[in-house]
């Protein structure tokens, strides 16, 4: 059996609160909705069971699978299967709305998981470079992970992040600020 919530700003009545980005979170909802539906459909096909959680965050929808062991499946070999299904989910947004969608998909917590560990990763990092003075050059990332590491890097003082390469062999290099 599949449940869905959705998580956003609602006034009684179902009506989306009005406010300067309503219009923007409205169409944000909307491909949360449209990406529960077709996961949903792929969830009832599968046989397998899980709760959707539609949300609205840093300006993209992101829509979050939970429940049984099966959903594990779906994720994959570092998370090979979800970076998969998510563009495919994607797609199908894309083909309902006309628009192109960032939507972000979380299958059994592993993203984020994810982020914590690359987090902690990229906070590590930092320090290390900042100890021995030399870059640090971290192994090759999907687009999501290497923002997450920027991001812890960027909390850290006299440290930045830069990404090189081209995909899929692009990486985070950790300098010292001179």
């Amino acid at each position: 059996m599949v449940t869905k919530t959705a998580e956003a700003d609602r006034e009684p009545g179902g009506e989306a609160s009005t406010s300067s980005s309503s219009s923007s979170e409205d169409a944000l909802i909307t491909e949360g909705d449209v990406a529960a539906d077709y996961l949903e459909r792929l969830l009832d096909i599968l046989d397998y069971d899980g709760d959707l959680d539609i949300d609205v965050d840093a300006g993209r929808a992101v829509v979050s699978v939970d429940g049984g062991e099966d959903l594990k499946k779906l994720v994959g070999d570092n998370g090979a299967g979800l970076e998969a299904l998510q563009e495919l989910t994607r797609l199908a947004v894309q083909q309902a709305t006309g628009a192109r969608s960032r939507l972000m998909l979380d299958i059994a917590g592993w993203r984020q998981d994810r982020r914590k560990e690359l987090a902690e990763l990229g906070s590590r990092t930092a320090q290390e470079v900042l100890k021995s003075g030399e870059p640090a050059r971290l192994r090759p990332m999907t687009p999501f992970e290497r923002k997450v590491v920027h991001d812890a890097v960027a909390g850290v003082r006299g440290v930045f992040s830069e990404s090189e390469g081209e995909d899929p062999r692009r990486r985070v290099v950790v300098s010292p600020r001179t």
